[in-house]
């Protein structure tokens, strides 16, 4: 048995073992075999009732459906389980930078912890987390470190492990809600311009998971974004992205600029958090062309950080637009 036939057959094992998703692990690592990451846009117009006031309903159908359209499968039900499994406790990593503005959507999270729930997660098994306590309050969550009902704190209530973590040009403390509470994570970030590192999607929402996010920002986040995602806690625990993008910013970001803001109302589903950033990344791009904007490289904040994540150094999934599949819904 050669190498390659080896690490197949072990993926293949461990897969079936503790029911880690194949696919993309089997393309990271035999990007010759020309496999697809694959990502799932689905949109409502009708999301929005009003200017950026959700339909929690209409919500909740957009995330089935876009659901069951990535995974294949016919009932909400059956989805969940191929993410989580019961006795898990799994954390929801939201971006709460911005306030109420522009920032993961309660209504989002709330339909995330009901269909986790009925595939066998308890309630106190689902922690909602981001940087501060303040950040979860002002975007509209509610404080809670105990009890039986779904969880909710920031970085502030456990604090950071003492060890230093370390990958590439990257150092840091990582918070101790994810290394020591959470077994799995589903990251749900929004789709937002940054004016450094020129856009803010899956991989830069986990900055806030570090103690020192602000040492990072030089060069747009290149390669220390990448590098930071390679931490063991991070690349090993984050299994599915799921991109809060019913409200979306081309500019100004990654502060709440309503000018700048549009209603997409969708949302962008993968488990490869490059192709989902490429994706999000043309996404931006295409609002700014329309808006009559420059190209973020024209800025000098192209998200170079997003080639550097597909490199043979980091492999966290592919920015080949030849070895993407966009399925929308």
């Amino acid at each position: 048995m050669n190498r390659r036939e080896f690490l197949t057959k072990s993926l293949i094992a461990f897969n079936s073992t503790i029911g880690v998703f194949v696919a993309p692990l089997y393309s990271y690592f035999f990007p010759d075999k020309g496999l697809k990451s694959k990502i799932v846009i689905a949109q409502d117009e009708q999301l929005q009732p009003r200017e950026f006031s959700l339909d929690p309903d209409r919500l909740l159908k957009l995330l089935d459906d876009a659901m069951m359209c990535y995974f294949d499968v016919d009932k909400p039900e059956k989805v969940w389980r191929k993410v989580v499994r019961p006795g898990e406790v799994v954390g929801l990593k939201v971006n709460c930078l911005s306030g109420r503005g522009n920032t993961t959507h309660v209504e989002l999270v709330d339909a995330v912890c009901e269909r986790l729930q009925q595939a066998g997660i308890k309630s106190s098994n689902i922690v909602i987390w981001d940087r501060f306590n303040s950040d979860l309050e002002e975007a509209g969550f509610k404080i809670k470190t105990r009890g039986s009902e779904v969880r909710c704190f920031g970085n502030d209530t456990l604090g950071f492990e003492d060890k230093l973590y370390t990958f590439g040009s990257a150092g840091s403390l990582i918070c101790k809600t994810l290394t020591r509470v959470c077994d799995a994570v589903i990251n749900l970030p929004v789709l937002k311009d940054h004016s450094i590192a020129g856009v803010t999607i899956a991989l830069k929402n986990f900055f806030g998971a570090i103690h020192n996010p602000n040492k990072y920002h030089l060069n747009t986040g290149d390669p220390y974004i990448p590098d930071v995602f390679m931490f063991s806690p991070i690349r090993q625990k984050v299994r599915l992205t799921i991109c809060d993008a019913t409200v979306a910013q081309y500019h100004g970001g990654p502060s709440y600029m309503p000018q700048w803001c549009w209603p997409f109302n969708g949302l962008l589903i993968s488990e490869d958090p490059v192709a989902l950033d490429y994706i999000g990344w043309q996404i931006i791009e295409e609002k700014r062309k329309e808006k009559g904007m420059k190209p973020l490289k024209a800025e000098g904040r192209e998200p170079t950080y997003i080639a550097t994540a597909a490199d043979l150094n980091h492999r966290l999934g592919t920015n080949n637009p030849n070895r993407i599949e966009i399925i929308r819904t």
